[in-house]
């Protein structure tokens, strides 16, 4: 059993948690996941290590509450437990060499680039950090990469708070400038990570991507996260969970993925409203 050692709501669909996990916090890294189950009954899910504390032996996570799942864990209260947390997994994010890195992060995607924009850091890069997100309510994560960018732009599609517009008005704008980095590393939504993928590419500048949205199991047994890449015009199977979660972005065949995402939103919906129908009238 794992204790919730502190818990803190971002936005009204948005929660952070700090999970007492010693073991997971001693070897974890920034790019890496978790996969943890709420009770013994539940179904396993995926979720980023969005940071740690090894002295204190905590791993942090923040999740959206999207699904039945997520929806249980975020009613659980400090001092609770869940019944799994294992990890960390995957690869890590490579920040090897990197001198001048520009960091896209989109919605609670951003909460996968925080770590990986800290980690840059704190070796010594130099960061820039742009995030996007769809109104001021939905803004998270501000001030921490505020901590960590030497530059930051925040974006919304409203304008309700900082710049109006999506994340490549920025982007665009630097490279227009005849801004170079090391590489970007994007982190978001599909469709977000897509455009700015397109935007990179004219530049030759090399473009990470992380492909944890479309992680279902965490192991590549459940075959959920099988993606196609472009390799030197050949196509070839990878699974985010085993071989990822980054990614090449200019081989990544976002289309696909995207379609492939689409197949259980009605089912996650349903499961979700009867999760929440549980909850009703329960006095917490």
């Amino acid at each position: 059993m794992y204790r919730i050692v502190n818990k803190k709501s971002l936005n009204p669909t948005v929660t952070m948690m700090d999970i007492e996990a010693p073991l997971v916090a001693k070897k974890a890294r920034a790019g890496q996941f978790i996969i943890l189950r709420v009770d013994e009954e539940g179904e396993r899910i995926p979720l980023t290590v969005a940071g740690y504390d090894r002295e204190a032996g905590t791993v942090k996570i923040i999740f959206q509450i999207v699904g039945a799942t997520t929806e249980k864990l975020n009613h659980k209260n400090e001092g609770e437990f869940i019944s799994d947390f294992v990890g960390p997994l995957g690869l890590p994010t490579d920040i090897e060499g990197l001198k001048n890195v520009c960091i896209v992060g989109g919605g609670v995607g951003c909460a996968i680039a925080l770590p990986v924009a800290k980690a840059l850091h704190e070796a010594g890069c130099r960061v820039t950090s742009v995030i996007g997100f769809r109104s001021k309510d939905l803004l998270i994560l501000e001030d921490e990469f505020k901590e960590v960018s030497e530059e930051l732009f925040v974006m919304t599609d409203d304008g309700s708070y900082g710049r109006q517009g999506n994340v490549c008005v920025p982007l665009n704008e630097m490279f227009s400038e005849g801004k170079r980095f090391d590489k970007v590393i994007t982190i978001g939504p599909l469709i977000m990570m897509k455009f700015v993928v397109e935007a990179t590419r004219p530049t030759g500048i090399p473009c990470d991507v992380s492909m944890n949205p479309i992680m279902i199991d965490g192991t590549g047994m459940c075959g959920g996260c099988r993606l196609t890449l472009n390799v030197d015009g050949k196509k070839v199977t990878k699974f985010a969970c085993v071989d990822g979660p980054d990614f090449n972005g200019y081989e990544v065949d976002f289309d696909e993925a995207m379609s492939r995402g689409m197949m259980y939103r009605d089912f996650e919906r349903h499961a979700h409203d009867e999760a929440c129908n549980l909850f009703k009238g329960e006095v917490r």
